[in-house]
């Protein structure tokens, strides 16, 4: 049976370039995921979008002295095109700008206020004498009052991950001219998060066995540690409108309506499909499943701020169902540099677009996945993504690919042999391969990216282990008959493993299976698209994936199917020079 499947995908600020811990966090495992359900035959909506509304973009706005609006619509432009050049499959990767986004997340405001979840309360926050305005938080760094870190930013702790107030912070400054801010006294409406507190650990209870142990210890530990109201609004005049009448000059919290993000776009997409009411079959039926890819430091929001707010609002439209909560929120640890995390503010990184003009998509792809930090911190190296890539990539995989599709083009015109019975080895190999969709298919199921990958490569260097038994370049010199058997067990296996390694290698799959002799893709299509919305337009990152569904098994190349071939999937890397 088909299952909705939703990936929702934590939305980047757009403040700048995405970096390979974006990839890592959540872009990669969460099109790794959607890939694999859509070969399943599930019906997948992946959704995310550029944060337009977060301090950080205001804050690298007033650095460059240009507007917010500029800013982010340059770095959403850069974000489409660098995913669509990395294969990251989304349904629809948007905005929060839209007025769709608007009116969404003031509709879930004023159901929380309407519920009686939000009440108004005076807030000390740190003003800026200079500037004469409050400071948001990312406008403040400090010592961490926890750690001891001397650039802790006014919202968290980059160093220990600790939530924090900006007044909490040691020596606070201002970003923007180093002054020393003022406490002062701001009113702001806060969401009732301790009203939640017994819903939400009965939330948690309910997945116990599918979250990943770290995700959920957070989350408790969290909760019963005692929850208190959150500040849902800011002094700042870009963002979503407080959506109550002299309320107006304040906005929205960025971390309250990004998330929402994830219904907007579910909304969006459907509205823009034509079909307004799909968005339900994710968020209503109880069969559905989301699941939220995001990084370690947005666990708090995804596993306690967001489930709450969906429990507050209980249905957005008329019908009497209330909206579904995550099924699963597998956050990754961090992918570092040097052993200290990327960070686009102050420069740390190894940017996605530089990576793409030097490297082949599927590689950076499979050098991210063999290294993703699902339970630990991992640490990027060059020399490793050389390293992966020459002597696991291509060694085992590339290499195999190319022997046998030359082998056959060459000795059988490039048509598929026709064998003779297959023998013990060859039945033996096939149904190894066969077991892997299995086998690999659960460990893709529970998020167990990196292991999924190792076990569908050990497949690999299991098929180069059989054609070295089988001798199978001498063997076609004085029986053809043997060899044809081979090299049709061989391709056998070769397109299951194309199929099996799909999900982290789209690029190069897709290729494999047009040089197979498919006629129909393996996958969908990605396009970028304009939207008309209101009198505003916006560019989106599209997906089409209605040609990509039950796929997931193994192969039934036929004999006789003919091959094409010319060229290995992938280039060797050259060794990094210091």
């Amino acid at each position: 049976m088909s299952t909705p499947i939703h990936v929702s995908v934590a939305w980047p600020y757009a403040n700048g370039d995405l970096h390979l811990g974006h990839v890592a966090g959540a872009l990669l495992p969460a099109d790794i995921f959607a890939r694999y359900h859509r070969l399943k035959g599930h019906r997948v909506l992946m959704v995310s979008g550029s944060d337009a509304h977060g301090t950080p973009t205001s804050l690298e706005a007033s650095r460059r002295g240009i507007s917010p609006r500029e800013l982010f619509e340059h770095y959403h432009r850069r974000f489409l095109g660098d995913q669509q050049a990395l294969g990251i499959s989304h349904d629809l990767f948007t905005h929060t700008d839209t007025e769709n986004h608007h009116r969404i997340a003031q509709a879930f405001f004023q159901r929380l206020h309407d519920a009686g979840y939000l009440y108004r309360q005076w807030q000390t926050q740190l003003y800026s004498e200079r500037e004469g305005r409050f400071l948001p938080d990312r406008y403040v760094e400090g010592t961490c009052p926890i750690c001891g870190f001397t650039a802790a930013r006014g919202d968290q702790c980059d160093e220990c991950t600790a939530q924090l107030e900006a007044t909490e912070l040691i020596d606070p400054r201002s970003t923007i001219d180093g002054s020393s801010p003022v406490p002062r006294q701001t009113e702001h409406w806060f969401f009732d998060l301790p009203a939640f507190a017994d819903r939400l650990l009965d939330y948690l209870d309910q997945h116990t066995h599918h979250w990943r142990p770290s995700v959920l210890h957070f989350a408790r530990h969290y909760i019963r540690s005692g929850l208190r109201g959150r500040p849902i609004t800011r002094d700042l005049d870009w963002g979503v409108a407080v959506p109550l009448p002299n309320w107006e000059h304040k906005c929205l919290y960025v971390w309250f309506e990004a998330l929402i993000g994830y219904l907007s776009a579910s909304i969006e997409w459907a509205h823009n499909t034509g079909q307004p009411d799909a968005w339900k079959t994710w968020w209503h039926d109880p069969n559905a499943r989301i699941y939220n890819f995001l990084g370690k430091d947005n666990i708090p929001f995804h596993t306690i701020i967001w489930p709450a707010q969906l429990l507050g609002v209980d249905h957005l439209d008329d019908t009497p169902s209330s909206l579904n909560l995550p099924f699963d929120i597998p956050a990754n640890a961090l992918l570092t540099i040097d052993q200290a995390q990327f960070s686009k503010s102050r420069g740390r990184a190894v940017w996605l677009h530089d990576l793409l003009e030097q490297y082949d998509p599927d590689a950076i792809r499979y050098y991210t996945a063999s290294v993703l930090p699902e339970y630990d911190d991992s640490d990027f190296s060059w020399t490793e993504l050389i390293r992966r890539t020459n002597d696991e990539l291509i060694a085992a995989w590339g290499n195999l690919v190319h022997r046998v599709l030359t082998f056959t083009v060459k000795h059988w015109d490039g048509y598929v042999p026709e064998p003779s019975a297959l023998g013990t080895p060859e039945q033996a190999l096939l149904d190894q391969i066969a077991a892997g969709f299995v086998t690999v298919g659960e460990r893709l199921e529970t998020v167990q990216l990196r292991a999924a990958l190792r076990e569908a490569m050990g497949l690999a260097r299991v098929v180069n282990g059989y054609l070295t038994q089988a001798s199978w370049f001498s063997v076609v010199q004085n029986d053809k008959a043997t060899a044809a058997t081979t090299v049709f067990t061989a391709l056998r296996a070769i397109d299951s493993l194309k199929v099996l390694l799909a999900p982290f290698l789209p690029f190069s799959a897709e290729r494999l299976h047009q040089s197979l002799g498919y006629t129909e893709p393996l996958f969908g299509t990605q396009r970028l698209a304009t939207y008309a919305e209101a009198e505003r337009s916006h560019d989106a990152l599209v997906y089409d994936a209605a040609l990509a569904s039950g796929t997931w098994g193994p192969s039934a190349l036929p004999p006789g199917q003919r091959i094409t071939w010319s060229r290995p999937l992938y280039t060797k890397l050259e060794a990094v020079v210091a």
